[in-house]
């Protein structure tokens, strides 16, 4: 058993410890997904996988940010999601990638053959109910981004995706940015130009602390309220 968990630990990165997995049921569905995993690294910008190209098997990160992007007919491009350590993506079945998958960072990642998967998910009930809250999980992105896209102002849009950045942290009032300013301004539908206006009007109004890569939330009950209107 000792060493059927050796290599546990990278599927479980950034997430919850081999304890509470155990308690969760979902141990044998992590040993059983390891066992036909692939361990990848990344460069920061290299391309995962191209849109358009065939599907085949799916990735979770270990480690690192991921965007999932798409170009339109004009050249201009969107950012569907970022996949942070914990994530899968590249689920859907379709024959063709719907997306691009490119590290934001330097990124490592376990790839999964799908036929080998949809075997295990036969054999193994486990495997598919830690499959079905992966796609549930990006499910729930997807409708996040889509009221984000539809109801908010750049502002709000902005401060909504600092609070889901530093919920995703045990330091509640600090969010990682390692995505650049051009990304985010993909991701939330507005100009690299308004992504870096709505920053510094939020410094100034003394809420957030700004670097490179990482904002510091000074007032996060505030910040609450102005992506709350």
């Amino acid at each position: 058993m000792y060493r059927q968990l050796t290599g546990v630990p990278q599927l479980l990165h950034g997430g919850p410890s081999i304890p509470e997995i155990a308690r969760s049921g979902q141990l044998d569905a992590l040993i059983a997904l390891e066992a036909i995993g692939t361990r990848l690294r990344f460069s920061r910008n290299q391309e995962i996988y191209a849109q358009g190209e065939g599907g085949g098997s799916w990735y979770k990160v270990i480690s690192g940010t991921v965007r999932l992007s798409k170009l339109r007919s004009d050249g201009r491009r969107n950012i569907a999601e970022f996949c942070f350590s914990g994530d899968g993506f590249g689920l859907d079945k379709a024959d063709e990638r719907s997306f691009s998958a490119e590290a934001v960072e330097d990124v490592t990642v376990m790839r999964y053959p799908s036929a080998a998967t949809e075997r295990l998910i036969e054999e193994n009930l486990a495997v598919a109910r830690l499959l079905r809250d992966m796609a549930l999980k990006c499910l729930a992105a997807a409708q996040r981004r889509l009221m984000i896209l539809g109801r908010m102002t750049a502002t709000e849009r902005v401060v909504s995706f600092l609070l889901e950045l530093s919920a995703r942290n045990d330091d509640a009032k600090h969010a990682e940015l390692p995505m650049c300013r051009c990304d985010i301004g993909d991701y939330l539908g507005i100009t690299i130009e308004t992504v870096c206006r709505v920053l510094s009007d939020l410094r100034r109004r003394g809420v957030i602390e700004v670097s490179p890569h990482s904002i510091t939330l000074l007032d996060r009950f505030a910040l609450e309220a102005i992506g709350e209107d």
